[in-house]
C-alpha cells in the first residue's frame, strides 16, 4: 500500500496520501494485485505502462532490499510498520465510533479459493465489521488475480505445512 501509493503519488504529482488503492492478494510478489483501474485519483495508462508500474509494486519490497544490501542493511521493514501504524490508527479510531473506515488487510476469508485474502475490509466499533470482498477488476486485472490466487493458495500452504511441524516439533520438546 505504501509504496503504491508512493508510486503513483509521483506519477501524477500528488502526494501519496492523497492516493487511494485497493491492493489485494497476498504480501509478496505476483500475489500483490494493485487494482489500479480504482484508483483515485484516476490513472490513465497504457496497457504497457499498467503492467511496468505493476510489476514495480509487486516487486517494491526487493527493490528496497537491494538498495540497502549495499551498506549491509537489507531489509524493508519500515513501510511495513507504516502501514500496520497506518491501519492501527483507523482501527482505533473505528473502535471508538469515529467513521468506518476502509482498509486493505489480509484475513482469513471466503471471497477467493485462498484461505487468507487480502481484501477492502469495513472498520468499525467491532473491529472488521464486513469484508468489501473483490473490487470490480479489468480484464488485464482478472488475469493477474488467477495468478495471484494460485501462488497465494502454495504459500498459504507452506505456512500451514511449517506450522504443524514447529508445533509438531514444540510437543515432542515437551516431557509432560
Amino acid at each position: 500500500m505504501v509504496r503504491s501509493r508512493t508510486f503513483i503519488g509521483q506519477i501524477l504529482g500528488v502526494e501519496p496520501s492523497k492516493v487511494a488503492l485497493p491492493v489485494i492478494g497476498g504480501h509478496s510478489g505476483q500475489t500483490i494485485l494493485p487494482v489500479l483501474s480504482q484508483c483515485k485519483p484516476t490513472l490513465k495508462f497504457d496497457k504497457e505502462k499498467a503492467t511496468k508500474l505493476i510489476k514495480r509494486i509487486q516487486e517494491a519490497g526487493t527493490e528496497v532490499v537491494k538498495a540497502k544490501d549495499q551498506d549491509g542493511g537489507g531489509s524493508a521493514t519500515l513501510s511495513m510498520a507504516h502501514s500496520a501504524a497506518v491501519f492501527t490508527d483507523a482501527l482505533l479510531k473505528a473502535l471508538k465510533g469515529d467513521g468506518k473506515p476502509v482498509k486493505c488487510s489480509f484475513v482469513a476469508s471466503d471471497v477467493s479459493d485462498c484461505a487468507y485474502f487480502a481484501t477492502p475490509l469495513q472498520l468499525g466499533k467491532n473491529g472488521v465489521e464486513k469484508n468489501l470482498g473483490l473490487p470490480k477488476l479489468s480484464a488485464d486485472e482478472e488475469k493477474l488475480y488467477c495468478i495471484a490466487v494460485e501462488q497465494l493458495k502454495k504459500d498459504i500452504q507452506k505456512g500451514i505445512d511449517y506450522f504443524k511441524k514447529q508445533n509438531k516439533d514444540e510437543k515432542k520438546d515437551k516431557k509432560c
